[in-house]
């Protein structure tokens, strides 16, 4: 993600505008990639070097997370509790990746260099939402 990018997005002086479009950035970029996993699991797990039926199980899941931060985005004040579920949720997912990289895939190449990619930027998001929830708070 470019510093432009982010230097766009959070140019606000009101840290809930912040949040918002953090959240709904994830949203977008999330949703994304759950409906490519899901439409387009068959190619992507040749390309990836991982089980279709894992990539269109995570696509699903992805695509109704995406709809689940989209919705809190959406709000005028996002609830704290399901903003930090959201931060634990990209938490989460960040790890698990990198866990399975190690652990349980045997990916490509390309697959190999695309879970640490797509875990730094799910991570980054955490650190964005959680930066931007406690500008709220503070």
């Amino acid at each position: 993600m470019s510093q432009a990018l982010l230097a766009g997005i959070s140019r606000t002086t009101e840290p809930q505008t912040m949040l918002r479009r953090f959240l709904a950035l994830d949203a977008v970029v999330t949703g994304a990639n759950g409906l490519a996993y899901a439409l387009a699991s068959r190619p992507l797990a040749r390309l990836l070097g991982v089980d279709a039926a894992l990539l269109l199980e995570l696509g699903l899941f992805l695509t109704a997370f995406a709809a689940g931060v989209g919705y809190l985005a959406s709000r005028p004040r996002p609830s704290a509790t399901a903003v930090k579920l959201v931060v634990d949720a990209n938490v989460l997912w960040a790890v698990l990746s990198a866990v399975a990289l190690v652990a349980w895939l045997s990916p490509s190449t390309a697959g190999a260099l695309w879970i640490p990619m797509q875990a730094a930027t799910v991570a980054g998001f955490a650190a964005l939402q959680w930066s931007a929830l406690r500008a709220v708070r503070g």
